[in-house]
């Protein structure tokens, strides 16, 4: 089954690039990086010469014997069966963090060997890769992040090209979409909340349509991702920390004030405990964390409030699986969930802001307690967001953002469809990865 990834463009220009490096695609696991880079080298070259340092141990080996290009060219066309030819063949390496001496023959490939087409792969390499002995490639690599798809992604693995289509078409011209077709966007919408964006959770969606499966694949994934949190950290204390700090997610998100609270992992629990855990998991690409702008002005992050910050899974299906909701509690919004929406949704956003590289902030009044969800960058200006998980939108925090700092326009993503009134967008929960349009 093919599945489009927005990744594949930036592959094509990377290819095309003048000034292009050794590419390192980083994410975390079953996000699709191998796929879409087998994809993308199927289409794009004569021929794909594939490594991977987590089924080979001969690889490693290799490589610790000498990492120049000129010494290993003969020796990895030989492993992989491929003759490797300067611009017709992609050179793959796979699992790139278990093999260190790899990692630092991308600078020599940057410097030596130029014009062989080099794409480089790993999970985990925030945390995984010992630097005490081969230094990073420091600005002799291009760098990429991938995310589970979002839900432009998801939309078209359903076969849902033309509503794909009217949902851009309706962004660009601010006009409603026909009704039928706004009820079928937010069905799909719930949909993606009970499967998210994991590739093979999809295709395993698409291919039964049934949510006992898909979740079988959820929680086999999140299995492995507390297997990575054992093998990837040495000390017994932080491995722990480690997965409660993961494992209270979605009780976070439960709190009418969505801010990030340590109280919640552990009674007493304090900041000098937890924050290593946090930063492995932002690291692992797990977590989300977007912090609180002290200041509504340019740049932002020059006005971060680094003890101030919210969390969010990086997967909404992996939401859906820790915190043990059923597809039917989200097609129907079942009241049980009250407590629960508003921050199931704004975990949603986050994701499609994310994967479309924003990098938001989210804004509070410390007077007044009133607060608003992100604020984004859109065509030079700073914009908020407002999410509403229905179709009520009344929002009194809103209203004082907008007294305060007297934004060009608002955006409000809620149910209801494509609108403008009084200087607020309104903006239908299916479409949040249209933002990337402007």
């Amino acid at each position: 089954m093919y599945m489009y990834r927005k990744v594949a463009e930036y592959l094509r220009q990377w290819k095309s690039g003048k000034y292009r490096k050794p590419l390192l695609i980083q994410g975390a696991r079953q996000v699709g990086k191998t796929y879409a880079i087998l994809e993308f080298g199927r289409q794009n070259y004569d021929n794909v010469a594939y490594f991977n340092f987590q089924t080979s141990e001969t690889l490693a080996a290799t490589f610790a014997e000498n990492i120049s290009p000129s010494y290993l060219l003969p020796i990895l066309s030989h492993i992989s069966g491929e003759t490797i030819t300067r611009g017709n063949t992609l050179i793959v390496f796979d699992e790139i963090q278990l093999c260190e001496r790899a990692l630092t023959s991308l600078k020599y490939f940057c410097e030596e060997a130029p014009e062989y087409h080099v794409i480089a792969a790993g999970s985990l390499l925030g945390v995984a890769v010992n630097r005490e002995k081969y230094a990073f490639p420091v600005g002799k690599v291009d760098r990429y992040t991938m995310y589970p798809m979002d839900m432009e992604e998801f939309l078209l693995a359903l076969g849902e090209s033309e509503l794909v289509a009217r949902i851009h078409s309706c962004f660009a011209e601010n006009c409603p979409m026909p009704q039928a077709l706004h009820e079928a966007g937010i069905r799909l919408y719930r949909q993606y909340l009970a499967v998210g964006g994991m590739p093979e959770v999809a295709a395993r969606f698409i291919d039964t349509r049934d949510y006992t499966q898909v979740r079988h694949v959820l929680e086999t994934i999140q299995m492995d991702y507390l297997d990575d949190m054992s093998k990837y950290q040495e000390s017994a204390n932080e491995i722990k920390k480690t997965r409660l700090t993961y494992g209270t997610v979605a009780v976070q998100l439960s709190k009418k004030n969505t801010r990030f609270q340590y109280k919640i992992i552990k009674s007493g629990a304090r900041a000098a405990e937890y924050e290593n855990a946090i930063e492995w998991l932002v690291a692992a690409n797990l977590l989300s964390r977007i912090y609180r702008a002290g200041q509504i002005a340019k740049p932002l992050e020059n006005y971060k409030d680094i003890d101030d910050f919210k969390i969010y899974l990086s997967d909404m299906g992996l939401l859906a699986a820790q915190k043990d909701i059923r597809a039917e509690d989200i097609f129907f919004m079942e009241e049980e969930l009250a407590d629960f929406k508003g921050g199931m949704t704004e975990n949603y956003v986050n994701t499609q802001l994310v994967a479309a590289g924003f990098k938001p902030y989210f804004w509070r009044n410390a007077k007044s307690g009133k607060e608003v969800d992100f604020i984004i960058p859109q065509q030079g200006k700073l914009i908020p967001v407002e999410v509403k998980s229905g179709g009520h939108v009344a929002s009194a925090s809103l209203k004082e953002y907008a007294q305060l700092f007297h934004p060009a326009y608002a955006i409000r993503v809620s149910e209801k469809n494509f609108g403008w009134e009084n200087g607020i967008r309104s903006l239908p929960l299916y479409a949040v990865f249209c933002l990337q349009d402007d």
